[in-house]
């Protein structure tokens, strides 16, 4: 992890002269690339994008085969061939997605906000009249930054907890990206408690809730057809916080090259709910926003590492999509 500066506030990523070594030339040259196809017009750049990401996705094997087999687990009644083209699609907004938000690091905002279709946001409106704070509840979509730095950009301060990428430079670059237009980064491995003060402060905080902890702190419950160890956190942080938790999923469409923002009610009847039900209600809340366009979500991801006692780790069978 880099150097970066230590605050008992906020994360804040530092560059380094070691960033110059040849060994990070790599690096440099795809942000480079980055950078100069997110200046091209979005109608242009996202059909090339959408065919590239298919491309890599039919030779990325562990990728495809962790999310043939997340597929397999939470819609085992879809048919294999349409799993597969959810796939397919989901490749190809992956790409679509990452320049999105290059190009938000490299143009003003308002080019974006353009094409940006936000559906209920008079849910905030109501928040805001009420003098509630706010934590976002935002699965793990391709475009899940955006929502975020466009809200910064239009004058809301936000706040955010992130996992470190072992590139160093990734890592700077990344979180650099992130914090364009203001806001905090809060590093998970600095611990909750300055999260939480920035909630209580008034910035809006953004939490992922599809991660996977382990089983220690976490519950068994259901989560498409399948069940997932959910770590029912955000109980405690609508109290520790006196916040709302919104539901909120961005879709990018690369057919049109909008981007659309869903904004749910809050969840305010986690707030007498126990540990089991406050994590089934957000995994209730990834299936509803993720079910409608289930190519946002990255599968790729081990969302099913941690299985009860006796049985085996789903990436861990032989036995499916063969290697």
């Amino acid at each position: 992890m880099q150097n970066e500066k230590k605050s008992n506030v906020e994360f804040i990523p530092q560059f380094q002269k070691a960033f110059f070594h040849p060994r990070y030339w790599g690096v440099w040259l795809g942000t480079g690339l980055m950078a100069g196809i997110s200046l091209l017009p979005a109608r242009v750049r996202d059909p090339m994008l959408g065919a590239l990401g298919k491309r890599v996705g039919k030779v990325a094997k562990g990728a495809r085969r962790r999310a043939r087999i997340n597929l397999l687990y939470c819609l085992p009644d879809v048919p294999e061939n349409q799993r597969e083209h959810i796939i397919d699609e989901m490749f190809a907004t992956a790409p679509q997605s990452m320049i999105l938000m290059a190009e938000l690091a490299c143009r003003n905002p308002e080019k974006v906000l353009k094409r940006v279709r936000w559906h209920g946001e008079e849910v905030l409106d109501n928040i805001r009249q009420e003098g509630r704070n706010v934590i976002f509840l935002v699965p793990h979509g391709w475009a899940v930054d955006v929502p975020a730095m466009l809200m910064a950009a239009r004058g809301q301060p936000m706040a955010a907890m992130f996992h470190n990428q072992s590139n160093p430079l990734v890592d700077y670059l990344w979180n650099s990206v992130r914090r364009k237009f203001g806001g905090r980064l809060h590093a998970r491995n600095d611990g909750i408690k300055p999260f939480i003060s920035s909630v209580r402060q008034g910035y809006w905080g953004y939490y992922l809730p599809d991660q996977d902890h382990g089983a220690e702190h976490s519950e068994f419950v259901d989560f498409f057809a399948t069940y997932k160890a959910t770590l029912p956190a955000v109980g405690r942080l609508m109290k520790v916080c006196r916040a709302a938790i919104v539901p909120l999923f961005p879709v990018y469409n690369g057919k049109t090259s909008m981007l659309d923002i869903y904004i749910g009610e809050p969840m305010d009847d986690l707030a007498n709910a126990d540990d089991r039900r406050i994590a089934r209600r957000m995994n209730e809340e990834v299936e509803n926003l993720v079910g409608p366009n289930p190519e946002q979500y990255t599968w790729i991801l081990k969302l099913l590492k941690t299985r009860k006692e006796g049985e085996i780790e789903p990436y861990s069978r032989k036995e499916l999509y063969p290697k």
